[in-house]
């Protein structure tokens, strides 16, 4: 059902989208100067996009602070890439982080306020209409490489799961646990190690976008 209305509403957004076609809507800006223009071939990929992001947004809350912190990072990180040509989308951008930091006030360790599928579902959403809106879905791709390293963790999980059932139907785990946050915490890391870590790689990711 989750899935179901993710789609929906990336669908809606799409709609939303082809009525007003801002301009170079379909074209994707690439490194090195590089334009791929996909014409009606974009809002599939928009729909992708949209819904994968949110589920990797997602699975990465789980540990406090996590997803708020990171978010955070991204947001900021977005709003500067998409700056000289959209400055609406790069104050929405800075206020989203902005409310995410003020949210990590309640939710780092120990958390005293958790943010669920209400918040982890609109970061992700939110990231990926900004990189749709704005042409920088490439940008988007790297600014949330840490989001997709914890989707592809739960993908590999259960695939390799499957992959090794016995005649019991029990199989083997590729990792300690999914997403991969867990794993590092089940491998003798402290949260906070694995946050204040994740938190550098976002750093990292951002810098090199910008």
């Amino acid at each position: 059902m989750k899935l179901g209305l993710q789609i929906a509403c990336a669908v809606a957004f799409c709609l939303w989208l082809a009525g007003h076609q801002p301009p170079g809507l379909t074209d994707i800006q690439l490194p090195l100067g590089i334009v791929l223009s996909l014409g009606l071939l974009f809002f599939p990929l928009a729909a992708f996009v949209m819904v994968a992001e949110s589920n990797a947004t997602n699975l990465t809350d789980g540990v406090d602070g996590l997803a708020a912190g990171t978010g955070a990072i991204a947001f900021l990180g977005l709003g500067a890439v998409v700056a000289p040509t959209h400055p609406e989308l790069m104050i929405f951008c800075t206020c989203f982080s902005g409310s995410c930091l003020g949210f990590l006030v309640h939710n780092r360790n120990k958390a005293k306020v958790f943010m669920g599928d209400t918040g982890s579902l609109a970061i992700g959403g939110a990231l990926a209409a900004v990189g749709i809106y704005s042409g920088q879905l490439w940008a988007l791709f790297v600014l949330s490489g840490l989001f997709f390293v914890e989707s592809l963790s739960v993908i590999a999980q259960v695939s390799y799961y499957k992959a090794t059932k016995n005649k019991e139907g029990v199989g083997k785990r590729l990792l300690k646990m999914a997403p991969l946050h867990h794993h590092l915490e089940l491998s003798g890391w402290q949260e906070t190690q694995v946050v204040a870590f994740f938190y550098l790689l976002s750093g990292t990711l951002a810098f090199l976008v910008i």
